[in-house]
């Protein structure tokens, strides 16, 4: 996995943190950047969607319950994206949670946005 930097002059908005990891939003790029198990990635909103996905797709109890002997990882990898991350089941959890929080606050802003605007139109 490729770690990117972020230039200088990039502002960037913490959307949501844990103690695992955080993302922030650059407004002038457009994008997200999801730093995560010591790797910062730069997200594009289609991609950061197909992360968001790939995610909640990952039954965390069919793995918990799983008797196999294969080993707990998942590899997440987003199609059309420079991306991969391969994760235990407990980082599988952390990220959920990060992606989790991060549309939670995504979200919220949302609604304060229209909110206050209807009141001013």
């Amino acid at each position: 996995m490729q770690n990117v930097a972020v230039a200088p002059s990039v502002e960037l908005l913490e959307v949501f943190q844990t103690r695992n990891g955080s993302v922030s939003q650059s407004d002038s790029q457009k994008c997200w950047y999801v730093n995560f198990a010591g790797h910062n990635n730069r997200f594009d909103y289609r991609s950061i969607m197909k992360l968001r996905k790939a995610i909640y797709g990952i039954d965390i109890e069919a793995l918990l319950l799983s008797s196999d002997k294969a080993p707990d990882l998942e590899i997440v990898f987003i199609c059309a994206c420079d991306h991969c991350y391969v994760l235990t089941l407990l980082e599988i959890i952390a990220f959920k949670e990060l992606i989790e929080g991060t549309f939670v606050m995504l979200e919220l802003n949302r609604i304060l946005h229209d909110r206050v605007y209807s009141l001013t139109a």
